[in-house]
């Protein structure tokens, strides 16, 4: 299984600093375009729509900070970090509410949306809060004064959440920032320099997050958990399908499955998307029978395509036994 890739990013380069604001760094110990993705922002509109500070899909209505999520939730049950965006002073944590790793309902009490967390002030105003984090995982206390990168807890999926994430919100003077858009100006599909982080983080209107090979359509807890993927098949179980993980589609995506194997092309096919949604799963592949088995090393190719242009590639492999 190849894990989450996007379109090519540009190199990071050091972005400006908010006027007589904080810096913020990167508040998980994750690589973006690799390892993490951002799957929601802050919602710009102030009416009953969404939209995120470029004018895109990439938020809900009334969403109040940055989503950085992981693949699967064994990535997150492996442990990454969540860590202090800037320096400061913890003035409140919470822990003790129970994460819903791999599909299990929980409820938890009311005002506990935010699951485990850690808030933490800067000073001049400004705060930040984190939330969704592991439980049993926080690692600082209430008064503790901590430096921008120190560990604070680590992901997970407490509190109210689809998916594992960590969630930032930045606020100054009990008002809600978006570090992406300070200034609050709008130019739709573009991103400008008024940015809070210590680096520019380029933004991504959707990509793919993993893929892999399976003997028939995996179902889509699978896919989320981390376990969808067969390094190795027999011809037994009837089916060769490549699947693909992505975030942020909208209406005409498409995604092309290509599955080569040791004759050549074993088989080639277009899904298109047909709304939009914070994530989803497509599959495509062959039945196996006689003329088409041949044993060996099978490469599997994702690509998703919008408006004609690449959004993100994975290439994966399994292996064909008799």
């Amino acid at each position: 299984m190849h894990r989450l890739a996007l379109a090519t990013a540009a190199a990071l380069a050091a972005a400006p600093a908010f006027s007589e604001g904080i810096t913020l760094a990167l508040p998980v110990d994750c690589a973006l375009g690799e390892t993490c993705f951002i799957q929601n922002y802050v919602d710009a509109d102030p009416g009953p729509g969404a939209q995120d500070f470029t004018c895109g899909h990439l938020t809900y209505d009334g969403h109040k900070g940055t989503d950085v999520a992981l693949a699967t939730h064994l990535e997150a049950l492996s442990g990454v970090n969540a860590l202090a965006a800037a320096p400061g002073v913890v003035t409140a944590t919470r822990d003790g509410v129970p994460d819903h790793f791999l599909g299990a309902e929980m409820d938890f009490p009311e005002g506990q949306d935010c699951g485990n967390g850690v808030v933490i002030d800067h000073g001049d105003g400004w705060v930040t809060q984190y939330c969704h984090m592991q439980m049993g995982s926080i690692a600082v206390q209430r008064g503790e004064k901590i430096d921008t990168g120190a560990v604070i807890g680590q992901i997970g999926m407490s509190g109210r959440t689809a998916f594992p994430h960590l969630h930032i919100s930045v606020r100054h003077n009990g008002t809600l920032v978006d570090p992406f858009n300070t200034d609050d100006r709008l130019t739709c599909g573009t991103q400008g320099d008024d940015t809070l982080w210590q680096k520019n983080t380029p933004y991504r209107a959707g990509g793919l997050i993993n893929a892999g090979f399976s003997f028939g359509v995996p179902s889509y807890d699978h896919v989320k958990w981390g376990k969808a993927h067969a390094p190795r098949i027999s011809a037994a179980q009837g089916g060769l399908v490549l699947w693909g993980h992505l975030f942020g589609t909208r209406p005409g995506d498409t995604m092309h499955f290509k599955i080569e194997g040791p004759n050549g092309l074993f088989s080639e096919h277009d899904a298109t998307i047909d709304k939009t949604q914070a994530q989803a799963m497509r599959a495509a592949g062959r039945r196996l029978h006689a003329g088409n088995t041949v044993p060996g090393r099978y490469i599997g190719t994702v690509t998703l395509i919008r408006d004609g242009r690449e959004l993100g590639r994975l290439t994966t492999e399994t292996t064909l036994t008799d």
